[in-house]
Parts: C-alpha cells; sequence; structure tokens
C-alpha cells in the first residue's frame, strides 16, 4: 500500500488554483476583488495577449505594510476574517485567503504595495511557488500586482488556453459586471498596451445610469424601469429591462447580492415567474438589479469561484424578488414614458407615477365604464365596447372630430385618426404617430379582466370521482405535506398516502379536463425546489389567455373612431397592456424626428 503522506505547499497551491483559477478572467477578478476590498477608488487593468503574457492590476487602495507582503501569497492567509463568527456574516469581497497563493503558484508573479502610513514601497516576487525577499520600490499607495506567463509550469492547463481575443473578451465581460457592481469606483481597461474601456467613477444616480447604459447599450436606459423597494429585511434596487427589451440570450442579466454578483437559481426562477405573462416564448429579460441583505442571510462560501451563494431563507427571498418585480411589471400601461429614445440619448428609466386614464379631461369613453367579462365568456370580438357605444356600424366614419391639437391634456396614446387594413389602429399623440395591434391590445385588455374576475369571484374547487394515486419522491411527497393548506387556497387537495406516494382528491373547477397528474407533479416538484409555486395559477391563466384570444377583436374588423378611442383609453388603465399575452408588442410609437428622417425633411 502507498504511504500517507503530506502534501507539499506549492503542490497544494496548485491544487487550488484548478479549483479557483480556470483562465485569466479568473486572476483579474480575484485581483480586483482584492483592490475592492482595499477600499481603492481607481483600479486599472493592464492586459498583454489575452492575459497569458501579462495580467496587471494597479489600485489606490490601502496597501499592505512590509511585514505582511509575505503573509499575502501565504495559503489561507487573509485580513478578511478571523474566526467562524466572520464568516457567518462575511461583507468582503474575499475571505478564503486562496487566491493570491494559487496565483503565484502557477505564473512569474510580483506584488509591489505602499501602504498609506508608509514613506516607502516594497516588493515580492514569486516564481513557480518561490517566494524571494522583499526588497524597496517604487509606487505610489495602493497595490500592484503583475503576474507574467500564467500556467507557464502547468502545460496542461496552459494548452486548453482559447484564443487571445477570446480570452479577452472574457476578462471584458468581467470588468462590466464589476464596472456595474462598484459604479463608485473608476475602472480603465487596456490590451496590448491600448486603451479599451474606462468607467469614470459615478457620484449620483443618473451618472450610475450613464454606467449601465456604457454596458449594456445607448437604449437600455429608456427602455427600463427603475426599482427600489425594501420590506422584511431586504432591499432590491436597480433596472429591470421592458419585456420589448428582452434578448435571445441571457447574457445581459447582472445580478448582486450585497455587491457580489452571482448566478442564483431561486433568483432566475423568480425572475422567470415574474415576467412569464409579458415575454415573448424563449426570450430572456435584461436587468441589473442589487439586493442587500443581513450577510447573515446569505451563505457565500459555497464554491471557491464564490459565484455562488445560499440563502438562509430562500422561499422568503424568492417571494420578495417575484412580488417586486410582478407589481414593477404590471404598471407598463401602454403609453406611459412615450418619449422615444430618438428624442433623448440618455432619457432616465420610465417612472410609472403617471395619472390614471380616467382623470383626463377630453369627452372620450372612461375606462371604468366599460363592460366587464365574465369567466368563460366568449362573446363577439366587440361585445365589450358594445354596451357603451351601442350596436357598431363597422363602417368607416369620422362621426366623432378629432381636437384641433393633442398638447395639453392630451392622453399618452393620443387620438385615433383611421384604422389600416382593418388591423393597425392608428393615432396622433403629444410625440407624433401611435400605432396599435388591434387584436393584441384588446386580447391584453380582455385577459386582464378574466384575471380580475377570476381573482374577485370564489374560487371553486372539483372533487373527483376517484381519487387518484401518485407516486413522487420523498422530497416531493414531503412537500405535499407541508404545503397542504396553501394548496388548499388554489382549490388542490393532495395528502400523502406513503414515503413516496400522494392522493390527488380535489382539483380547482376551472382546471376540469387537465392533466391532473402532471399538473400536481409540476407542483410538487417547484415546492420541493423553491419552497413556492404558481404553477396553478399558471395553468389557469394559460386557459385564460386562451379564453381571451378568442374573445378578443379579430383583425378584418372595421373599427368607428369612438371604437378605437375607447381601446385606447383601455388600453391606458391596463397592466401590462405594452404587450399581448404571447409577449408581443401591442403598439409602438413612431416620433416626428424618426417621420421627418423618413422623408429627409430639414436636409
Amino acid at each position: 500500500m502507498t504511504v500517507i503522506r503530506l502534501l507539499p505547499p506549492e503542490l497544494i497551491n496548485q491544487i487550488a488554483a484548478g479549483e479557483v483559477i480556470e483562465r485569466p478572467s479568473s486572476v483579474v477578478k480575484e485581483l480586483v476583488e482584492n483592490s475592492l476590498d482595499a477600499g481603492a477608488t481607481r483600479v486599472e487593468v493592464d492586459i498583454e495577449a489575452g492575459g497569458s503574457r501579462l495580467i496587471r492590476v494597479r489600485d489606490d487602495g490601502g496597501g499592505i505594510h512590509v511585514d505582511e507582503l509575505p503573509l499575502a501569497v501565504a495559503s489561507h492567509a487573509t485580513s478578511k476574517i478571523g474566526s467562524f463568527d466572520d464568516l457567518e456574516h462575511v461583507a468582503s469581497m474575499g475571505f478564503r485567503g486562496e487566491a493570491l497563493a494559487s496565483v503565484s503558484s502557477v505564473s512569474r508573479f510580483s506584488l509591489t504595495s505602499r501602504a498609506r502610513d508608509q514613506d516607502t514601497a516594497f516588493r515580492i516576487e514569486v516564481d513557480g511557488g518561490k517566494l524571494q525577499a522583499a526588497r524597496p520600490a517604487q509606487h505610489p499607495p495602493g497595490t500592484s500586482v503583475e503576474v507574467r506567463d500564467l500556467f507557464y509550469n502547468v502545460p496542461a492547463r496552459r494548452k486548453f488556453m482559447r484564443a487571445e481575443r477570446t480570452e479577452f473578451a472574457h476578462i471584458d465581460d468581467l470588468l462590466k459586471s464589476l464596472a456595474l457592481a462598484r459604479s463608485s469606483v473608476e475602472f480603465r481597461l487596456s490590451h496590448n498596451g491600448k486603451p479599451v474601456r474606462i468607467w469614470k467613477a459615478a457620484r449620483d444616480q443618473q451618472s450610475q445610469l450613464q454606467r449601465v447604459a456604457e454596458v449594456l447599450g445607448d437604449e437600455f436606459p429608456s427602455q427600463s424601469l427603475r426599482i427600489d423597494h425594501a420590506a422584511a429585511g431586504l432591499h432590491l434596487s436597480g433596472w429591470v429591462g421592458l419585456p420589448t427589451a428582452s434578448r435571445a440570450q441571457a447574457d445581459s442579466q447582472y445580478f448582486y447580492v450585497n455587491g457580489r454578483l452571482v448566478r442564483d437559481r431561486i433568483v432566475a426562477h423568480a425572475v422567470r415567474q415574474a415576467y412569464a405573462d409579458v415575454l415573448f416564448h424563449g426570450r430572456h429579460a435584461v436587468f441589473v438589479l442589487y439586493l442587500e441583505l443581513d450577510p447573515a442571510g446569505v451563505d457565500v462560501n459555497v464554491h471557491p469561484a464564490k459565484h455562488e451563494v445560499r440563502f438562509r431563507e430562500q422561499r422568503l427571498v424568492h417571494d420578495f424578488l417575484f412580488r417586486t418585480l410582478h407589481e414593477t411589471l404590471a404598471q407598463t400601461r401602454a403609453g406611459l414614458g412615450t418619449l422615444p429614445a430618438t428624442e433623448s440619448p440618455l432619457a432616465p428609466a420610465h417612472v410609472y407615477a403617471a395619472a390614471p386614464a380616467s382623470s383626463y379631461s377630453p369627452s372620450w369613453p372612461s375606462a371604468s365604464s366599460q363592460s366587464r367579462l365574465g369567466l368563460g365568456t366568449r362573446e363577439e370580438p366587440l361585445a365589450d365596447y358594445a354596451a357603451l357605444l351601442g350596436p357598431a356600424s363597422f363602417t368607416p366614419t369620422a362621426a366623432a372630430p378629432l381636437p384641433e391639437s393633442v398638447e395639453g391634456d392630451a392622453p399618452p396614446l393620443g387620438f385615433a385618426i383611421a384604422q389600416l387594413k382593418s388591423i393597425f389602429v392608428l393615432a396622433e399623440n403629444a410625440h407624433g404617430l401611435v400605432l396599435v395591434d388591434m387584436h393584441a391590445a384588446h386580447e391584453r385588455i380582455t385577459y386582464e379582466k378574466l384575471k380580475s374576475g377570476r381573482v374577485s369571484s370564489n374560487l371553486r374547487s372539483q372533487m373527483l370521482l376517484v381519487p387518484l394515486s401518485l407516486a413522487v419522491s420523498a422530497k416531493e411527497a414531503a412537500a405535499a405535506e407541508e404545503h397542504a393548506e396553501a394548496l388548499a387556497e388554489w382549490g388542490l387537495e393532495l395528502s400523502r398516502s406513503g414515503p413516496s406516494t400522494i392522493v390527488v382528491r380535489r382539483i380547482p373547477a376551472l382546471l376540469e379536463g387537465a392533466d391532473v397528474a402532471q399538473l400536481s407533479r409540476d407542483v410538487l416538484s417547484e415546492l420541493a425546489q423553491h419552497g413556492s409555486s404558481r404553477r396553478l395559477q399558471e395553468f389557469e391563466n394559460e386557459l385564460l389567455s386562451t379564453m381571451a384570444c378568442h374573445g378578443s377583436v379579430r383583425a378584418g374588423r372595421r373599427l368607428t373612431i369612438p371604437e378605437m378611442n375607447a381601446l385606447l383609453r383601455e388600453m391606458e388603465a391596463t397592466e401590462r397592456s405594452g404587450q399581448c399575452n404571447h409577449g408581443r408588442p401591442t403598439w409602438v410609437q413612431l416620433s416626428l424626428a424618426e417621420l421627418d428622417r423618413l422623408f429627409m425633411r430639414g436636409r
């Protein structure tokens, strides 16, 4: 048998490097996070050959005393924690004491630092894990770390490095995320001696939004919603993109927990549910969100790379995120924030505090006087307006004259002027021309009415003639037992009949004919994984969405001017009316500037 022996420190550090240092961007992450923990207000990152030849990070932080320099590159040596209680309340970016030891074991490494209370800087060098004595050097207060020839002594790791352009792209993406995390810090990035990025320190919310625009694009501020909400010891702030600003990939999602960029399934699930009613299938939301909570409420010691966290109150965090985002997105009524981005290069994020449509003075039918559709209604497409307007003539008319001007008290979507191809409603507002997809718009209006009727009516459930026994996992069976009361409120009665068996006895009446077994398993799976489930509500909403689609005004129907104006006013008063039930936009705004460009006016 082989002899058990202690591994040499150099090998221990190289093994740790395999977990912490995946590629050059991993080195940059560890070094920049150290700079931020040191209180730096300016961080410069210089890269050569995608990081394989040189990575240099320089900051103006607190610096390191000369007698602590050897400890800075020692394994499991850190100034950030000193006890288990400190580990339970980590507020710094780093805390494991592995990064510099790991990096120096797989590179030609040097560290130059001058503490703020010292007159002289000192430099140490480490080559393949072998430390040399500190010697005086020239350096302003702060620290510079140089990492040369990364993985030069680990050929297998160096062989897996990608092309220079690819590795630098990872570094660029990393700096973007760090720049969003610390808007008060100035960041500079150069590659092969050429400046690539300069993010000036942001001093207020507007300049912070400017930095967000530099990362996510100039159009993001005018297509986003500002969030700032606190409850139950949690504080969520930042910006979420409108559904129309979604992307084909989830590559513009930044979520920070106490300043740390994380990837978390609880967060992802809450965001996905919040956008479920407004996002087109296969699209992904865009957001920059900051969650602040007591450090004791989140465990950051989950993975060496610190990309993952574990919330101690997962259900509380999930529900807080979902409700905050859901209620914010509910305010995306059509017509609010109609100023196009083309007229304002950095328009502030939408603030949805506009007065309701009923507060406007012009004499059109108010939304509150419209008749409400009941559950299961499949009447004529214009039935919702017929009670107010009388029988529709379905012929073009100009009987309702438009005001001479749409300035002043004009509603956000303006006044209808015509119908195009019996599909689109054209309206004039203060900014120019509004085009509305009348079927998509009415579909959302009808859908929201059905949901409101569903919520306000007493929930009816239906007993199954023959109870259904299902085999589930032990964790899902436990979830059925734990959440039985909450499920009963939705009309779903599940009881545990064994370690891995449940019995379904009652379902919501609205879901008659649904696949009860699959629905129950979906609900229990979410309960077991996230502590909460909206699958029942989502299933009902899918049915209501189908009903709304069939009960809405169809393309090809002729509307009168009063009917068009009634539709516009309903859109302004209806939650989420900027998108139909399937996530498609219901309206677009063409500004006067855009129309002028189409006709080359002013050139």
